[in-house]
């Protein structure tokens, strides 16, 4: 049975948190406090980023995380399809009951034009793809219409919701599958900076089927790349192929923003939960983004439903929780990185069940790293060993999610180490991996009691191979640090 006896790791932090650059945090200052106070993975929004911004931004994370010691990823979320009203000249104050006019080609003629007042749409085939009686959502959400007809040029709706239409905000369209490609030229002009810098992970915006995960992996292979790709779900067609979407993508980030708006609101919190168990179920890391913490971009302390909303993901064993405006523009960037920490470890520490085995992760080598973990549950105050070259060992401990073990991935790659700071419980620390497994295993030690990590007397659970009679054979070894 699994206790709750205190150990060296008990100050240890299993979920991993993303935040957004931005102007608040993009100095080498701020960065290098950001590093050094825990932040795993720094996320670059490409619907507000420039090609110059992110090769200096990219290059100054990893000059900052060289010089601290500690390498953190780096996420490049590229922008996606997306419909957006064009400008206008003035807001246009909208009024439930009003006629409104949606227009795919400017200037094209219209009935009663000089009655209906109109904004112009980005996407052409938005009438070919729309229907009677749709909703169409603008900004966020805030306003609603509801489609009355569709003539080849324009779309005429009838206001629902009153509200003030601004220039170049974004339409919802909930249930109505567009046409649109899931990446886009913009995508790609994106990604290739981000490629040519180096980065980690490529997240794709409203992926809504395996298909649109197959075209960037295509793409990222054809450009030698090795960045990992992070599914974002964000409409109901992405909810009605979750399965075939997480066992397509490395990862998978729950968009809470364009799901809440594209979802019935009181659905949000099973989807979360739906998507958060296939992946698990998968082995695949899943992130939890969207308003983690959003009166602090004002406020210096989250509401009561904030710290309850971070603490159901960490309970739910998400990998990561994300923030966003938080850091980009946010007044307590440092602040919300010490809430996330401390309410993480705190809701770990008291969550002392083992999870099952996920259901879809079959194999010897699943089998070997399950008894791993189960063993360390058994082992009061015990941390998992692993060595790994492309982070697949470390990815199926993570996977089986141990209570409170950490899991110390040794890696000789700089480029694994970062992909594995996605990984909920997953310490990844740089080695040379030499040829004799048993000399590995010592070094490995002796780096970690080194660096703090570990201290004399720890027991490890060591998933690795070993050499007998000339060849590797998978084992798992007890050890105690001495």
């Amino acid at each position: 049975m699994t206790t709750t006896t205190p150990s060296s790791f008990s100050e240890f932090r299993r979920t991993k948190i993303i935040f957004t650059l931005g102007p608040a945090t993009e100095s080498e200052v701020m960065l290098e406090k950001l590093i050094l106070a825990g932040a795993d993975v720094a996320r670059l929004n490409m619907a507000h980023a420039n090609h110059e911004w992110c090769r200096t931004v990219i290059r100054r994370i990893r000059a900052v995380s060289a010089r601290v010691g500690r390498e953190i990823a780096i996420m490049m979320d590229i922008k996606g399809p997306e419909i957006r009203t064009g400008d206008v000249d003035h807001p246009i104050v909208l009024e439930a009951g009003q006629i409104f006019d949606f227009t795919v080609r400017p200037g094209a003629e219209r009935d009663g034009a000089e009655e209906v007042r109109s904004v112009n749409v980005n996407y052409l085939d938005l009438v070919n793809d729309i229907k009677i009686g749709d909703t169409v959502l603008v900004d966020n959400g805030l306003i609603r219409l509801e489609v009355l007809e569709k003539k080849n040029a324009h779309i005429r709706c009838r206001v629902l919701t009153s509200g003030e239409l601004k220039s170049r905000r974004h339409i919802n369209l909930p249930g109505v599958k567009v046409n649109l490609p899931a990446f886009t030229e913009k995508d790609r002009a994106d990604s290739l900076v981000g490629i040519a810098e180096g980065i980690d992970f490529v997240a794709l915006s409203f992926v809504r089927e395996a298909a649109d995960i197959e075209t960037l992996r295509e793409f990222l292979r054809s450009q030698n790349s090795s960045a990992r790709i992070i599914a974002k779900i964000e409409d109901q067609s992405a909810i009605a192929n979750l399965d075939e979407i997480v066992r397509a993508t490395d990862a998978l980030m729950v968009a809470r923003g364009d799901l809440g708006i594209e979802c019935p609101f009181e659905e949000l919190p099973s989807i979360q939960r739906r998507a958060v168990k296939c992946c698990l179920d998968h082995g695949k890391a899943v992130i939890i983004a969207t308003h983690m913490l959003e009166s602090m971009i004002t406020q210096p302390m989250p509401t009561r439903a904030e710290i309850t909303d971070v603490a159901n993901a960490v309970h739910e064993h998400a990998d990561c929780v994300m923030l966003s405006g938080e850091t980009t523009v946010g007044k307590y960037p440092m602040d919300c990185i010490a809430i996330l920490e401390k309410v993480a470890r705190r809701v770990e520490w008291e969550d002392t069940l083992p999870m099952p085995d996920p259901a879809h992760l079959e194999g010897d080598k699943f089998k070997l790293l399950a008894a791993a973990v189960h063993l360390a549950d058994q082992i009061p105050g015990s941390a998992l060993l692993t060595f790994t070259r492309r982070g697949f060992m470390a990815a199926g401990l993570a996977a089986m999610r141990p209570v409170h073990a950490p899991i110390f991935a040794m890696t000789n790659s700089v480029e694994t180490l970062r992909q594995m700071r996605l990984l909920r419980g997953v310490e990844p620390v740089q080695l040379t991996l030499g040829s004799d497994p048993n000399d590995t295993i010592e070094n490995a030690i002796t780096v970690l009691v080194r660096s703090g990590r570990l201290h004399l007397g720890d027991k490890l659970i060591v998933a690795t191979d070993i050499l007998t009679h000339d060849r590797l054979v998978d084992s798992i070894q007890v050890r105690t640090v001495r």
